[in-house]
């Protein structure tokens, strides 16, 4: 498949990363995640931990100001914004692009959609599923009662919906800033990765500007 730098967007237990990994290994293709942040820390020299998974440091800011970051310029060290939430996310967009020259990968989460948007090749993924199938999949990995993981899970998803609207102005759960919106829970992992495959080879078979017919000449 020519078609195969895929960013994916996920709700907390949906399984987005599942779907990412296998999606890796199928295609024998480089899977990127939280490589983003190690990879951004050493460019920049910047603590791993200011790079806070999805999340803006100043919560705040994300109702203040949810427009969008107009630009990508990053700033200088000697800068008093140097480690202000806009240049951490300039740091991260500028390794989310040189990954994507690389070649073909998997990129989960930090807004690689709206980064890589309008490059040639790329395949945009929302996954979500239904509450109860978020929940018993993020018990699997969360030693906590249940009415606390049902608290993890709606504040992961306010963050990360907080912080894509920040970062990008738009509604991170809105089908249209995607390719696909995919449900896992109905799905099923192994499903959703195969409608993702599915969805490539489709759109690579289809010829976008298709001749026009020949008018009859006779």
């Amino acid at each position: 498949m020519a078609t195969t730098i895929i960013t994916i967007a996920r709700q907390y237990g949906s399984g987005g990363r599942t779907v990412g990994h296998m999606l890796s290994a199928q295609l024998g293709i480089p899977y990127y995640d939280r490589d983003i942040i190690t990879m951004a820390s050493e460019d920049s020299g910047i603590n791993a931990r200011l790079f806070t998974d999805e999340k803006l440091k100043s919560p705040l800011r994300s109702l203040i100001r949810p427009r969008g970051i107009d630009h990508y310029n990053i700033q200088s060290p000697e800068s008093a914004g140097f480690t202000k939430d806009d240049n951490l996310f300039a740091i991260q967009a500028k390794i989310i692009r040189e990954l994507s020259e690389r070649g073909p990968c998997i990129m989960i989460g930090r807004c690689a959609d709206h980064v890589l948007s309008g490059k040639p090749g790329v395949v945009s993924v929302f996954v979500h599923a239904k509450p109860d199938f978020c929940l018993r999949e993020a018990m699997k990995v969360n030693s906590l009662p249940e009415r606390e993981v049902l608290r993890l899970i709606e504040k992961t998803d306010d963050y990360r919906a907080r912080y894509y609207k920040y970062c990008t102005g738009k509604n991170w759960n809105d089908a249209r800033n995607y390719d696909l919106s995919l449900d896992s829970s109905k799905l099923g992992f192994d499903g959703t990765a195969r409608a993702i495959l599915a969805y490539i080879a489709q759109r690579e078979d289809c010829d976008p500007f298709p001749e026009p017919p020949e008018r009859d000449k006779g």
